[in-house]
């Protein structure tokens, strides 16, 4: 197994690509602590994973609030001894608005869960892991980073300062035996966020929703969506001893649409 006796932590884990990389993550030996806001679909996850046989606890979690944040990794660490991968995976895409019409409320939230929250939990485990010589963060970034899409302004700006500090990160832990990657995920048609931003893009555009996700995909080389499964294996291969050598790096998972 690939993270046999691991432990690892991963935000959003509720549903979609949090759910996946966990459920993964404990099949190949890792025990997971599950972090969101919704204590019902942490619960339901860590639970599918101890029915299963391994090891999960659930702690729920504002990654935008630094307190809850200590919390979450004062309770890895009290119940499994310490925090060996860190999954920073939580977030929400916020209003789909020209800039123009964002508040500045609006534009704090989603840089604080995407962003800040990062930041948070990085800043939280890496002395251990510096002590202990190993360790691994996974910022789940995303397309928006590297490619630009109308009314998405604090989702694109949070999640490319994702990619600035993975490689401020990688740069500083490196030597350290730590090493930090992110993920660019394109479009993963199945999770609640595409499907809610799909209807509201569709409305803005005055088109049918089944139109506007056609007229997306048709962008993407394979010409489909991704899955949170493709998302979650990419995330096992950087997050094991196999991924040894890769450090600082942000892997697009996105059926072929960016290339850089």
């Amino acid at each position: 197994m690939l993270l046999a006796g691991k432990v690892a932590v991963i935000t959003g884990g509720g549903r979609g690509i949090g759910r996946a990389i966990a459920l993964k993550f404990a099949r190949e030996g890792a025990a997971v602590v599950v972090a969101a806001r919704t204590d019902s679909q942490i619960e339901a996850v860590a639970k599918e994973i101890r029915d299963a046989g391994s090891r999960a606890a659930a702690v729920a979690t504002d990654v935008a609030e630094e307190k809850h944040c200590q919390r979450l990794i004062a309770a890895a660490e009290a119940q499994f001894g310490r925090v060996d991968v860190l999954v920073n995976n939580a977030g929400e895409y916020g209003p789909v608005k020209p800039v123009e019409e964002i508040t500045p409320p609006e534009w704090d939230r989603v840089i604080a869960v995407h962003l800040r929250g990062a930041y948070l939990l990085t800043r939280l485990v890496l002395p251990g892991m510096y002590a202990r010589g190993s360790g691994v963060i996974l910022n789940i970034s995303s397309l928006s980073a590297k490619s630009a899409f109308g009314w998405g302004s604090p989702y694109a700006a949070a999640k490319a300062g994702m990619l600035g500090l993975t490689r401020v990160a990688a740069a500083e832990a490196a030597r350290k035996g730590v090493r930090v990657n992110a993920i660019c995920p394109g479009p993963v048609t199945e999770t609640k966020m595409s499907k809610e931003l799909g209807k509201i893009l569709a409305e803005r555009m005055g088109v049918t929703p089944e139109k506007q996700l056609a007229g997306f995909l048709d962008t993407v080389l394979q010409g489909r969506g991704q899955t949170s499964d493709e998302i979650a294996a990419a995330a096992l291969f950087l997050c094991s001893d196999h991924a040894s050598a890769i450090i600082g790096q942000s892997v697009n998972v996105d059926g072929g649409t960016a290339f850089y």
